[in-house]
Formats: structure tokens, C-alpha cells, sequence
């Protein structure tokens, strides 16, 4: 069984491989020979004392190798042999013993087209190459690890199953791709790894997590897990059918914006997994009328009070709350139950955490290396580099994932304005201009656009939604006009301006009516999502309820009339969680919402506010068919700023009863306020925010009013209203 007197072999190779230097260790390690040449095999096995060659097919011992170094390098040459076999490895170390595949015996694992695809930065599904994945090889269960990283000199996986030791699993260098690969035998799911990596220099980085991992560890831990594609059996046909109609611009479409881990806690201040949020968030989210929910990022991000804006794992939820199934299950849930899901999506920078993407392989890979390009100031974070090809495929395919895997139906966009502009939040000396000179992101326009493109032909009925702060130019229209391709764009400027308004007292609202009519000016240039975010609840700026003036009471008559316009107003509607019971004390990722205060009458009536809002919404066509559409709105009268009111129409499809709004942004009570209306006859007040049932004055028209010539505003008749104070009247033709 022993093996001849070994054949000369690279010293300077095997002082590579037990110094974990050798860029090629396919070239030392496993098999070689045959044919002419004597088959030899060698093993780098630390913690062996002696190894011999196992014939897989026959179970028998072919040969004892020989230790040539006290680390641990074994080797030895098979002379009876001339064709390579299957084989598998015996260690032996004291009075322990146990065989193991060779990694080193097994093929490359990219095929032909991956790696092309993949050097030319055009493989949309790289997550189904990269990563761990647990596979059979050759009959041999194990996972198939593969990672970008092109300069390094070598890179190696570690983990719970080596020890953590860059020696024993050094990998493959796929160099016509950047890639390196390597198939570890036996190596279950759940374990956990990272890559060591010597950069371009030959210098040893601090180790990495996998950038297309699937499952990470819980923070402040950082490394990845051996999990694979998460497998889920969706149940969610009848919604994915549906799911176009019930997201275009003529769809009513009202969204929770949720921070999963404060949403609410379990016993002891715990967090709620995945499955605990769907029994309490999807009854929640459906009593109150929405229509979709939006989470804030969920990819796994090391620092909580980023709120998961400063992403590590862009391929794996969070697992705070639970394995990739198990956020699967909560998508399906919701689809089951009606409800569309949002996720926000990070693609703008990432955190310089050393565990994560910064100097990946010892150079600016995915980054710029110029700070004016790749430093984000900010937030301290750096820049993708759009312009590369790999970076751009990367961030693309990642965008796919989640809307192919997770069912997700639109991508929230996060900082977009930050993408478009070199000279974002920069002084004069602190940015580069592109090559025409000017100040826009060139790259950053044609990754967008590339990414809409491709998500709304690939999975159909989904959208996309930017924030974006500027007034940059066709944002949501179709790429091939000109446009980012966006399906909608979040209104900042409606959100400062109305918020700037409310936040005055009612006695100089006055000298401000423009703040409320000013975005009607641009109102149709976009197709707008009205947002109440999460970002109008922090740093101090203290909830929407304690922005609002005056005593306790005004405070909730102020927030009902707002919530009351902003629903009544063109474009689709967002709030974020809390804010529809009238949350008191600003927001906290570290603790749960103050659902007490349901209980309280002015509260539990301002969430019932919101509930009947959501449902006109949905049932009223005027209130969303023409969101996007300048023919689904016209001021009926926006002159009387002495008075601070508003009046305004919504108007249907053709053929639809338009809809009357009427706005007292002041605590007076207006009687006999005269207002005209495109038609004759009774009209139904089917809403009104001042209502005993919300915590109102109960002051309004009883129900009904008649409209009578003559006409006002330009209309052919005309209606004698009483305004309640500080509130908001919608009227219906009764039928």
C-alpha cells in the first residue's frame, strides 16, 4: 500500500501552500500525472499525521502518503496507476481517524457560459453561480463556493469546518472571469464561512463576508452561512394575476411604510420573527385599508440604527427575524391576503465596514478609488462605480433576485438624487464632471434606466418607485422616451411645503396659501407617491401629531384635516407606521410603537379616520383613477387665503361622478360658505374629518345639500356649506 520513494516535487510550491501563498493550488494539491507520468497526490493536511489514498469505487487503500513538512503537506506517487480514479482521503492523527473527500479532486465548476457572461458583466442570475451552494458533484454532496475578486493573489474560504484557517481551503482562480471557485465536500448547511483573501499586493485582508451570501449572521457576528437559494412553494397565482392592474397609476394604491423590528415586540422587549409579524402586520395592515406594505431595507446590514440603509448582505434578509424562507412566507402571506409588498432597495452606497465590500480584493473593486467619486460624505459610506461593468451586472442581478425569489412587486429606490449628481451634497472642489463637463452621474442614469428596463420585462406587474429630491426631469417616465424609467416618484416637495404649512399657526396660514397650491403646479409632471415617511419622524423632528399647532385638541382637529387633504389630493399615498393612531413621541428603531394609545378616544378616532380615508380611497373612483392624470383635478376656488380654505374637484374616468373637497385649515367655524359645483341637485357629504366618530366637533351639513343655481366659481350651481373648524368635507353627487 505504501508509496514508492516520492518523486521530486516543488519545494517552493509546497512552501506556498503551507505559507497559504500559492495563487494556484489546483496546480500542487490533489492529483497529477498519468498516462507517461506516474500519478501523484498531495494533501495539505494540518492537523494529520499521516494520510493515505482511499480507490473510491473499491473502498481499498492504494497508497500511504509521505509527510514532506512538519505543517502538514503529504504527497506521494501511485506508480501502479496511470489513469486518474475517484478517490477519497484517510487521516489518521493519534488514536483518531476518518476519511474525507479531496477538494482538490473535482472539476472547475463554472461552465462555459457562466464565465463568459460573467467577465462581460451580463449574467443577470450571477446568484445562482455565486455564493455557496449546496450541490452534488461527481456524486459527492458539498457546496460550490465561487467569489468575484479579481486582483487578489489568493483567496481561500475559512470557516467553523478549517479552523478558520486560509491555508486548507485555498481556491481556484477562474482568471478569464475573476472568479474563484471551489467545491468543499461534505460541508452541511449552516455553516459558517468567509473568504481570506490576499490582496493585489500580497497583503492579508481582513476577512469577508460573501457578497452574494444568502443567509448571515446575527449582528454584531459577521459571517456568512452555507444556505443556498432560498426554496419556497408560492401560493400567491391568483395575486401575480392581478398584480399589474392593482399597481397601475389609475389603481388606488395606499402604503404602510413598516420598520420590521419596531413595529411591535414580543414578550420582554423581543423582537418578532418573520412569521410572528405576518400573524399581527397583515390583520393590522388590512383593518386599516392599505394596499401595500413597504418595508425599510431588509437585506442584512451590520448596524441596526442605520434602519438597514447601510446594507452588507444585498442577497440576504435580515436574518434579525428569521432564515430566507421564512421572509418568503411573510411576501406570500401578504400576497394571499391582498397586500402588495415593497421593499426599499440600496443600490446608491454601502457601509465601509471592513467585513463587507470596501477594498474586497485589496483594490477599489466595487467603489471608486478617487474619494470625489467614491466617498460618500453624508453618511460616511462609498459609492458604487456604476460605470463598471461587473459592479453595475452585480447590483442589477441583485435587483432581479429580490423580485424573482421573494415575489417582491416594487423596488423603493433609495437616494436616488445622490446617484444623479456628481456634485451631490459637495463643494466646488470636492467632485469630478463627467466628460461633457456637466455635473450628472452618467453611469449612475444608464444603471438605472438598465435596471427598470430589465425588471419590468422580466417580471411583469412589478414597478419601481424613486426617492428622489430634485426636480431632475422624467423620472417616471419609460426609458425609451427619455426618461429613468421609474414607474413612480416619491413628492418631496409637496411633503416639505404641506408639512411647512400645517406646522403654522392657523392665524398666519394665510400669508402661506401657496405651500398648499404651489405642487399642483407640477403635480402631473410625475407620476407621484405622496410620502409621510419615516425620514419626517426622526432626528428630532418629532412626530406628524407634535408637529401640528395649538392645544391637545387642535393638534388631532390639525392632523385629521391634513391626513384628509393628503388623501384627497393627486397621487398615491404613503404613511409610515404609528402615524396613523397619532404616535406622540418621535420615533425609535430600539423600541416598539406606543400601541397603548389606541385605547386613548382622540387616537383610537384618528386610526379610524385613517381607516375610512384608505376605504374612500379604494371605493371612490374620483379620489384615484386620474392620480397621475391633470384631467382628474381642478381648483374650484384657491383665492380665499383670508379664510385659509381650499376647495378642489377629483374627477373620474369618463362617465364617473366627480368628487368636492373642501379644506378649513383654520379653528373657526364658516356658515353659509358658498361654493360652486359642476352640477344641480343633492349631494352627499360622505366624508367629513370633523366627526364625533374621529374625535371631532361634529359641526358639518348633516349629510346632505342641495345645489342650486346660481352658479359660482364658474360652475353652473352652487352650495351653501357649513365649515367645521379645522377640517376637511368631501361631497358626492348622490345618486
Amino acid at each position: 500500500m505504501s508509496s514508492e520513494s516520492a518523486l521530486p516535487i516543488d519545494q517552493s510550491a509546497v512552501e506556498a501552500i503551507v505559507r497559504g501563498r500559492h495563487g494556484d493550488p489546483f496546480a500542487v494539491l490533489g492529483m497529477h500525472g498519468g498516462g507517461d507520468r506516474p500519478l501523484r497526490v498531495s494533501v495539505f493536511a494540518p492537523p494529520a499525521a499521516e494520510v493515505a489514498v482511499i480507490d473510491a469505487n473499491t473502498g481499498k487503500p492504494v497508497a500511504q502518503l509521505e509527510r514532506i513538512h512538519p505543517e502538514g503537506f503529504f504527497t506521494g506517487s501511485l506508480p501502479r496507476r496511470k489513469k486518474p480514479f475517484p478517490y477519497r482521503l484517510k487521516f489518521a492523527a493519534g488514536e483518531n481517524s476518518w476519511e474525507a473527500e479531496d477538494p482538490y479532486r473535482f472539476p472547475e465548476l463554472l461552465g462555459e457560459l457562466d464565465s463568459h457572461l460573467l467577465a462581460e458583466g451580463r449574467h443577470r442570475r450571477l446568484y445562482e453561480r455565486l455564493g455557496a451552494h449546496p450541490a452534488t458533484l461527481e456524486g459527492v454532496e458539498g457546496v460550490s463556493f465561487a467569489v468575484w475578486a479579481p486582483n487578489a493573489q489568493r483567496v481561500s474560504v475559512v470557516g467553523d469546518f478549517n479552523a478558520w484557517d486560509g491555508r486548507r481551503h485555498p481556491m481556484r482562480r477562474r482568471y478569464e472571469a475573476g472568479i474563484w471557485e471551489l467545491f468543499v465536500p461534505g460541508l452541511p448547511k449552516g455553516a459558517h464561512y468567509k473568504y481570506e483573501i490576499l490582496g493585489a499586493q500580497g497583503e492579508r485582508l481582513p476577512l469577508k463576508a460573501d457578497p452574494v451570501s444568502f443567509f448571515q449572521q446575527q449582528a454584531p457576528e459577521t459571517a456568512s452561512l452555507v444556505h443556498g437559494l432560498p426554496q419556497h412553494e408560492w401560493r400567491d397565482g391568483a395575486w401575480m394575476e392581478e398584480r399589474a392592474a392593482r399597481q397601475a397609476v389609475s389603481a388606488p394604491i395606499s402604503i404602510y411604510e413598516v420598520h420590521l423590528g419596531s413595529w411591535q415586540r414580543g414578550e420582554n422587549d423581543s423582537l418578532l420573527g418573520y412569521d410572528a409579524l405576518g400573524d399581527r402586520l397583515i390583520p393590522h395592515a388590512l383593518d386599516m385599508g392599505f394596499t401595500h406594505l413597504e418595508f425599510l431595507p431588509v437585506s442584512e446590514h451590520p448596524f441596526t440604527g442605520s434602519w438597514g440603509y447601510q446594507p452588507i448582505g444585498l442577497f440576504a434578509p435580515t436574518s434579525r427575524f428569521g432564515p430566507p424562507e421564512a421572509f418568503a412566507r411573510l411576501v406570500d402571506r401578504c400576497h394571499e391576503a391582498g397586500l402588495g409588498v415593497i421593499i426599499d432597495w440600496v443600490p446608491a452606497h454601502f457601509p465601509s465596514d471592513e467585513h463587507g465590500l470596501a477594498h474586497f480584493d485589496g483594490t477599489a473593486l466595487y467603489e471608486h478609488e478617487d474619494p470625489r467619486l467614491g466617498f460618500h460624505q453624508d453618511w460616511n459610506t462609498l459609492i458604487y462605480n456604476f460605470g463598471r461593468r461587473e459592479v453595475s451586472n452585480f447590483l442589477q442581478a441583485n435587483a432581479l433576485y429580490w423580485l424573482e425569489r421573494f415575489h417582491i412587486d416594487a423596488l423603493r429606490v433609495d437616494a436616488v438624487a445622490s446617484m444623479l449628481y456628481l456634485d451631490y451634497s459637495r463643494e466646488p472642489d470636492q467632485w469630478i464632471p463627467n466628460v461633457h463637463g456637466g455635473n450628472e452621474n452618467l453611469d449612475a442614469i444608464a444603471f438605472l434606466r438598465e435596471v427598470n428596463t430589465r425588471a419590468y420585462a422580466e417580471h411583469p406587474g412589478v414597478t419601481t418607485i424613486a426617492e428622489e429630491s430634485t426636480a431632475w426631469p422624467q423620472v417616471s417616465a419609460p426609458v425609451h422616451s427619455g426618461g429613468l424609467g421609474f414607474g413612480y416618484k416619491w413628492n418631496m416637495g409637496w411633503m416639505h411645503d404641506s408639512l411647512e404649512y400645517m406646522r403654522r399657526d392657523p392665524l398666519y396660514r394665510r400669508h402661506h396659501q401657496d405651500q398648499l397650491t404651489f405642487g399642483l403646479h407640477y403635480a402631473f409632471t410625475e407620476n407621484f407617491v405622496l410620502p409621510l415617511s419615516h425620514d419626517e419622524v426622526v432626528h428630532g423632528k418629532g412626530s406628524l401629531l407634535n408637529k401640528m399647532p395649538g392645544d391637545r385638541w387642535q393638534k388631532f382637529a390639525n392632523l385629521r384635516a391634513y391626513y384628509s387633504f393628503m388623501w384627497t389630493h393627486p397621487g398615491k399615498k404613503l404613511l409610515f407606521m404609528g402615524c396613523e393612531f397619532g404616535q406622540e413621541r418621535e420615533w425609535s428603531h430600539d423600541r416598539s410603537l406606543d400601541w397603548h394609545l389606541c385605547d386613548d378616544p382622540a387616537h383610537g378616532g384618528l386610526q379610524r379616520l385613517i381607516r375610512d380615508l384608505n376605504r374612500l380611497y379604494r371605493e371612490v373612483p374620483a379620489l384615484h383613477q386620474r392620480d397621475c392624470d391633470p384631467a382628474g383635478f381642478e381648483w374650484i376656488d384657491a383665492s380665499d387665503a383670508a379664510g385659509s380654505t381650499f376647495v378642489y374637484q377629483r374627477n373620474a374616468d369618463e362617465g364617473g361622478d366627480p368628487v368636492v373637497v373642501v379644506c378649513n385649515f383654520t379653528p373657526v367655524v364658516r356658515t353659509d360658505y358658498r361654493i360652486g359645483v359642476p352640477r344641480a341637485g343633492a349631494w352627499d357629504e360622505i366624508f367629513n374629518s370633523d366627526a364625533e366618530l374621529y374625535g371631532g366637533s361634529n359641526v358639518g351639513n348633516g349629510g346632505r345639500v342641495v345645489a342650486a343655481e346660481p352658479g359660482r366659481h364658474d360652475r353652473p350651481a352652487s352650495l351653501s356649506l357649513t365649515l367645521p373648524p379645522l377640517a376637511t368635507l368631501i361631497l358626492r353627487p348622490s345618486s
